[in-house]
């Protein structure tokens, strides 16, 4: 990437009586070389083509310096390599590394501009208009083009139809510093914010869906529901789904919804006085034995239970009785799945708190790929932004399931893979007849590198 420094040599403490010197006259170096294996990784499911085919553009073709395929990529790349921020392009629009994974390396029309977006150019992709088009803003997304996009990314990982799917569902806080539309205070999480639904399907993101702050926690969910489900029986008739969650979208209309529609659930119950007096006997039981053994003890109870106004019928409850040290911990889930398929202990214990595995996925796409950026001034732009990040999870994921598969960052985050294999210096040539990246011989990772590239490779052809 060009800089505007000179080439004087700073030199630092000697090492065995040799100068350290440095300067900035090492020609086009960047630290983004691994960024290639997103390329691969974006060949294999196409993620890029699909996502720019979900927005509408309505400039004059023949004007266009910047494909909405740039704009969409140069994003989604960029959120990959930790590059969150509009003004970090000012700078990688000159990168060569970025241009090759876009397929771009000088501009097409007009020779006063750089090969890729800048900033202006990307903010004004992002302040779309709500409908219509203005002078300014030619382009918009399609909103329910996107949000089918992320399911059929699912449906098409898979070869055959699964035996089951399970739905993951959770709502978390986007933290708000500014005076964002739809900006409401909220009291759980103490601050203002927003409240996005995310719905996951094992690790495949399936929704992201924003939210204003002043909803219940379940809002919207059916409806995301009834769409995710009917296009995952399009494709698969026969797959059984569950819904697993916590006690936030244990609702009334989403339980019938689902007895309805032949899929099963498992929710978190809130507890109340009814519940815990049901089991009085098995706390009494786990605190004896936790006092007896001085370690966590409990104990689980069958329970047919209906709420005195908000349920329509009687549901089966499990109950956990918990002693920990001095302090009694009693949980409990409502579920249709039977006691023939699913025991009370393993119900609980092996299904229902194997959902912090989604709390780790949204954790990763906030934390990680700067879900939790939404800055911009109106609702729908930071839609857009949570969709973008949501895109760059999806190509990390891509990547780890597809390259990373038998290999020591099969498991990794997105962060630790960023930073072993994306994050790899290199002396950039680029001529006539190629585009050469002579990546560091220090890299600590080449092993994992030609693995990935290799296998995603393979799933490209």
């Amino acid at each position: 990437m060009p800089t505007q420094c000179n080439a004087e040599q700073l030199e630092f403490s000697c090492v065995e009586r040799r100068r350290v010197v440095a300067a900035f006259d090492g020609g086009t170096v960047s630290s983004d070389a691994g960024a290639l294996l997103l390329g691969k990784a974006d060949e294999a499911i196409g993620l890029i083509d699909r996502l720019a085919g979900c927005f509408v553009d309505e400039r004059d073709p023949d004007l266009i310096e910047h494909t909405v395929r740039t704009l969409i990529g140069q994003r989604v790349f960029g959120m990959a390599l930790g590059y969150e921020d509009l003004n970090d392009h000012e700078q990688l629009r000159h990168d060569p590394v970025l241009g090759a994974l876009l397929g771009k390396l000088e501009p097409q029309r007009r020779t006063d501009c750089a090969a890729l977006a800048g900033k202006s150019t990307l903010n004004r992709l992002e302040l779309h208009a709500a409908q219509g088009r203005s002078r300014y803003h030619k382009i918009r997304p399609d909103t329910e083009a996107i949000e089918r996009l992320w399911v059929q990314v699912f449906l098409d990982a898979h070869r055959t139809a699964p035996a089951e799917v399970i739905l993951d569902l959770d709502a978390t806080d986007d933290p708000l510093h500014g005076r964002q539309e739809g900006r409401f205070f909220h009291g759980y999480y103490d601050g203002y914010c927003y409240l996005p639904l995310y719905i996951f399907a094992g690790e495949h993101l399936l929704c992201a869906k924003l939210r204003r702050a002043n909803l219940d926690g379940a809002a919207g969910a059916r409806e995301e529901l009834e769409r995710i489900v009917a296009q995952i029986r399009e494709r698969w008739p026969q797959v059984k789904i569950i819904l697993r969650a916590d006690s936030g979208f244990c609702r009334e209309e989403l339980m019938s919804w689902c007895e309805q529609n032949a899929v099963d659930y498992v929710f978190g119950l809130a507890r109340n006085s009814r519940l815990v007096r049901a089991i009085g006997a098995e706390l009494q039981d786990a605190r004896a034995e936790s006092q007896t053994t001085q370690r966590p003890a409990r104990r689980f109870k069958e329970l047919l239970y209906r709420t005195r106004k908000s349920w329509c019928r009687a549901r089966r409850v499990i109950a956990k009785a918990e002693q920990t040290g001095d302090k009694s911990n009693p949980r409990f889930i409502v579920t249709s799945l039977p006691v023939q398929q699913w025991q009370a202990r393993e119900l609980y214990e092996d299904f229902y708190c194997a959902r912090g595995e989604c709390e780790n996925r949204i954790k990763e796409a906030q934390l990680d790929l700067f879900a939790d950026r939404l800055s911009a001034a109106t609702f729908r732009a930071n839609q857009l932004r949570l969709w973008l990040a949501s895109a760059a999870y999806v190509l990390m994921h891509a990547l780890r399931r597809v390259g990373l598969a038998g290999t020591a960052l099969a498991r990794a985050c997105a962060n630790t893979i960023r930073l072993r294999l994306l994050k790899i210096g290199a002396v950039v040539t680029v001529s006539v007849r190629r585009v050469k990246l002579a990546m560091s011989e220090a890299c600590a990772n080449q092993r994992e590198f030609i693995t990935a590239f290799h296998n995603l490779n393979a799933a490209a052809r």
